[in-house]
């Protein structure tokens, strides 16, 4: 991603050239286009993603937002925050020897089955590091053959899975075609051609105002108190009274911005930055909802999902994580496993839920939160990925 937003000049040239001095005196000078968007200190010396980064281009046909993800085990609660924001994902796979095949079976499936679990419907595969192969389309082919078995198990239609050979450390087929003569067995599309054609996902405009916070700070005296975060439905406008739940406080947005850019309006889709005024920020947080007075969302402490099982399912210990929020609670109740096909119960009141099974269960939560169907929700244990579902 940094080697595209570099090669559509959405980063300046002085600031690429300060990166790569910086890297170089530390010994790793390749990881100069990663550092456009792993900004942190600590991302830069660990050499991953941490937390979710947001950058933006434009081509002459589409405007973009980037969120970046981080795909280390340890920091995947931080990926579903970045995957509950997206239209469409891109995946990117490392087609060095043996790495493609440890990622495999780690994190890459993670990651993939994640991305679906959170409505995301459309995925192009970056097949990257294709120097490090030179350009073998044997290669190339068994990692598209096994990836693209993977992706259709995982619930993604094949005419929504793509995928593109390219370099990011060279710049082949990224913005533009490989010019390397053992490439040119590939004739399809660069990556930002994929980017162009994928369609947006249709998003509730005519619902009531949902929004989930992603972050909260403090501006100036005009603007002391100011959230960001994604509309998930409805609308809103400057002058509009909210409520933030679970707090169940009310403010005013003072002003607002819509990528960047001040505006009047936003509406479903989009990123926004509220200015509020008429509230402590005590009662802010991450993850809270903001909804309208008129058509608040429930605070509730138990719900009932239909949940795809990564792992084996049993009254159990769990984290909740939509988007931002995460919260500890359990399954205390398996209702009934369910036909993949139908949906119709297949066996009722299992004692355990096997791997790759779609069940019905009840979560507790300990604490009440703003939740309402269909939401998405993953659920975690002991570092792991167990399930993920929608609220019914």
């Amino acid at each position: 991603m940094g080697r595209l937003l570099a090669d559509l000049n959405a980063v300046d040239q002085r600031t690429l050239e300060k990166y790569r001095k910086e890297a170089e005196k530390i010994g790793k000078g390749s990881f100069a286009l990663a550092w456009v968007l792993d900004q942190s200190s600590e991302e830069r010396a660990r050499g991953v993603t941490i937390d979710i980064a947001t950058n933006k281009f434009e081509t002459e046909k589409t405007r973009f937002t980037i969120v970046d993800a981080p795909g280390h085990r340890d920091f995947v609660p931080n990926m579903i925050a970045g995957a509950s924001q997206a239209d469409f994902a891109v995946l990117v796979i490392d087609s060095g020897t043996g790495n493609f095949e440890s990622g495999l079976k780690g994190q890459t499936k993670e990651h993939a089955l994640l991305v679906r679990s959170m409505g995301v419907q459309k995925i192009v595969v970056a097949v990257n590091k294709m120097d490090s192969v030179d350009w073998s389309k044997d290669r190339y082919e068994e990692i598209e053959q096994q990836i693209s078995s993977f992706l259709t198990t995982a619930g993604f239609q094949e005419k929504n899975i793509s995928f593109v050979p390219c370099s990011g450390f060279h710049g082949d087929n990224i913005t533009r075609r490989s010019d390397n003569p053992n490439a040119s067995w590939y004739t399809g599309r660069t990556l930002i051609e994929e980017l162009e054609t994928s369609e947006p996902y249709t998003h509730a405009l005519e619902k009531p105002l949902r929004m989930t916070i992603a972050d909260v700070f403090r501006g100036g005296v005009q603007s002391p108190v100011s959230i960001s975060g994604r509309i998930d439905a409805g609308s809103l406008q400057i002058g509009d009274q909210i409520l933030t739940m679970p707090s169940g406080e009310k403010a005013v947005i003072k002003s607002l911005e819509v990528d960047g850019e001040p505006s009047e309006w936003a509406v479903a889709g989009q990123n926004v930055v509220l200015n509020l005024a008429n509230i402590d920020p005590i009662h802010l947080r991450s993850g809270d909802v903001i909804c309208t007075p008129t058509s608040p969302v429930q605070n509730i402490t138990t719900f009932t999902t239909k949940v795809l099982a990564f792992d084996h399912l049993m009254p159990m210990l769990v984290d909740i994580h939509r988007g931002r929020l995460h919260v500890p609670g359990r399954i205390s109740r398996l209702v009934a496993t369910l036909d993949k096909g139908t949906g119709a119960p297949v066996k009722k009141k299992p004692k355990i839920i096997p791997p790759g099974t779609v069940a019905r269960i009840v979560v507790e939560m300990d604490q009440a939160i703003p939740l309402e169907a269909p939401a998405r929700i993953v659920l975690r244990a002991s570092g792991d990925t167990v399930a993920a579902g929608l609220l019914e």
